[in-house]
């Protein structure tokens, strides 16, 4: 059993948050320019307008993270959640998603939102297994990202 610990983001993160993103869509996607501008400044586009980002720890090694951004309505998007691929299968992903879960309650979040993609069959059994339901067509609004073409929510209230 591997021993992981959670906690926010600190200063110095940012090449680890940015290298277990872009490790992990490289393996199934191609990085895109939305990629690359928030990845290169998590700080700007992520934590200054109020989202927040958790890391997954291994004693002092980033192994995982996910982020919360903010959105209007008491809302928050749960994204660029990745797991080192040497620690993955191990539920590392559903104890990031709980933490993170959780820490949208803290925060007073009404509402969590995500993009996935149908290739990510496991990800989807994860969020489904979580409380996200799918959205329905009519509700969804289209997402810069190219491989997102699976959309999913969750009330907190």
């Amino acid at each position: 059993m591997i021993s992981v610990t959670f906690r926010p983001f600190e200063a110095g993160d940012e090449i680890a948050f940015r290298e277990l993103n872009e490790a992990w869509i490289r393996q199934f996607f191609t990085v895109e320019s939305k990629d690359l501008e928030v990845l290169g400044d998590p700080v700007k586009y992520i934590l200054k307008p109020g989202g927040e980002i958790i890391m997954a720890m291994n004693d002092h090694r980033a192994i995982g993270c996910c982020a919360l951004l903010a959105m209007p309505d008491s809302s928050y998007e749960i994204g660029k959640m990745a797991v080192a691929e040497e620690f993955r299968g191990r539920g590392i992903g559903k104890q990031l998603l709980a933490r993170v879960i959780e820490r949208g309650q803290e925060m007073g979040a009404r509402r969590l939102y995500l993009e996935t993609s149908t290739k990510l069959p496991n990800a989807i059994h994860l969020y489904e297994s979580a409380g996200f339901a799918h959205l329905p067509p009519e509700r969804v609004r289209r997402s810069p990202y190219a491989r997102s073409d699976l959309y999913m929510e969750m009330f907190l209230e």
